[in-house]
């Protein structure tokens, strides 16, 4: 069982993203910083360390969280939204206690 919930859509985009990218994963961690403490940092990874939490995806393609920030996102459901002005990852943290308008930074 994932410490995730990855819609449809974010998987697709995923798949999408690694084989665009020539990588093996998408990787999301999360740094100090931001307007609300805690910020989101999306990336694309060829190198899984063991203590990763892993979500296999289609196409040899996966989703990857480092351990320590596990256990700020973990619960979390990720999106991705498609808008007329730009298309997005929405994150549904329920470990958050606030975060900023612009959805990339938050508080635990």
């Amino acid at each position: 069982m994932s410490l995730f919930t990855l819609t449809e859509s974010a998987k697709e985009q995923m798949q999408k993203l690694c084989k665009e990218n020539e990588v093996q994963a998408v990787r999301l961690n999360v740094k100090g910083g931001g307007c609300a403490g805690f910020q989101y940092k999306w990336g694309f990874a060829n190198d899984i360390s063991a203590d990763d939490e892993v979500v296999d995806l289609e196409n040899n393609t996966k989703f990857v969280v480092d351990k320590m920030s596990v256990m700020f996102v973990a619960g979390t459901t990720i999106d991705y939204v498609k808008e007329v002005w730009g298309s997005s990852f929405q994150i549904k943290n329920p470990n958050a206690t606030s975060s900023c308008g612009c959805g990339e930074s938050f508080a635990v």
